[in-house]
């Protein structure tokens, strides 16, 4: 595609009435890659996927096809066919030949979602996809859809899989706040330390740092103490305090209802348990499980590849829900393809989060604070 049929006639029609859309383009035009691709990320965010579809395309069109050139062109090709397939479109085959051409793992993937959402064959979408979201950041969408596969694969082993081995998840809970915990965080604190049937444990910035340094090094206490801001702090803690003592990880903003939901609503023989957002996130701000655990010790691993490589990454990506479900999915992946066993897990979908858990206005999120200020 030529420059001069670039995207200068774009109408209010073609963003889908899109305001953010219309602004960047009355600000920007629409004459590059980075444009076009730009645009394509505010459409597609704001689930105008037909239009998002067209522009990551145009992208594409406009792409020189030289790996130099950010962002590449597999990128814009395979999320611009996910899009059709959001939108109820079927990619025409030339474009997956392109793609194909381009990245067998993103055709891989694209292939396999198109399985999973045409047919409803899933174990073809899982054989098709491998381990296509090795592919990405943890957290991108592909970790997402991939769990999403692999929980309708396994929905039976999920709900009536065998119970732990280790005599279940210990009845501990551990949490964290930095320093100075405002008054409603004091009395969430004092809220779960009068519960009678769990232990519960709390950190702050000093104690964290040498508990880490005392177990697991100095690596650790540094990487810790080198976290963009506390929620990638208590990131990084949660998951070396549940490897290394066992129990259930909580948020200091968030409660539960009450302990005998804890207890009635859980499977707590499992060696694992996790629950999902709407749009199959792991939860990293209340789950459970034993100590030493081979899912665990997968998150570990991504959290110092991400801290070491992608110190910039964004947060939920870096550290948050985006290495469990890397996690996960690599456990999935080695079951389905019989390189080592399933972990004893349980993985329950945001309902059941409701049920249990009790979400609570914090002053911090009214003043600017909370990790979404966090730029790269």
């Amino acid at each position: 595609m030529s420059e001069a049929s670039t995207l200068s006639d774009l109408s209010a029609s073609d963003l889908a009435g899109n305001e953010r859309a219309i602004a960047y383009l009355g600000g920007h035009g629409c004459r590059t890659v980075e444009d076009a691709f730009a645009l394509a990320n505010i459409l597609h965010t704001d689930r105008c996927v037909a239009e998002a579809a067209r522009l990551y395309r145009r992208a594409y069109d406009l792409h020189s096809k030289q790996p130099h050139q950010m962002p590449p062109a597999h990128t814009l090709l395979h999320v611009s066919l996910l899009c059709e397939l959001k939108s109820g479109e079927t990619p025409a085959d030339d474009d997956l030949r392109q793609l194909r051409a381009l990245s067998i793992p993103y055709f891989n993937y694209i292939t396999g979602i198109q399985a999973a959402w045409r047919t409803g064959d899933f174990v073809k979408a899982a054989r098709v996809m491998g381990n296509c979201y090795d592919e990405f950041h943890t957290g991108e969408e592909c970790d997402c859809l991939y769990l999403e596969v692999m929980r309708n694969v396994y929905r039976d082993t999920l709900y009536n899989g065998a119970n732990s081995a280790f005599g279940a998840i210990p009845r501990k809970i551990y949490m964290y706040w930095d320093q100075n915990p405002p008054e409603e965080i004091e009395k969430n604190f004092s809220y779960h330390r009068s519960l009678q049937g769990v232990d519960v444990k709390l950190f702050d910035q000093e104690e964290a740092a040498q508990w880490l340094y005392d177990v697991y090094g100095v690596e650790a206490r540094n990487l810790f103490l080198s976290s963009r801001h506390p929620a990638e702090a208590a990131d990084f803690l949660r998951v070396h305090v549940i490897q290394q003592l066992g129990g259930w990880w909580l948020d200091a903003d968030i409660r539960l209802k009450s302990e005998q939901v804890f207890f009635e609503r859980l499977d707590h023989g499992r060696d694992h348990v996790f629950l999902l957002t709407n749009n199959h996130y792991i939860h990293n701000d209340f789950f459970g499980s034993i100590s030493n655990s081979p899912i665990l010790g997968d998150i570990l691993l991504s959290l110092y590849r991400n801290s070491y490589l992608y110190p910039g990454l964004y947060i939920p990506y870096k550290t948050g829900p985006g290495v469990f479900n890397r996690a996960v999915n690599r456990a999935f992946h080695a079951d389905f393809n019989r390189l080592g066993g399933l972990p004893s897990m349980r993985i329950y979908d945001q309902a059941t989060f409701n049920d249990v858990i009790e979400e609570f206005d914090v002053k911090y999120k009214f003043e600017g604070k909370t990790w979404h200020t966090v730029n790269a």
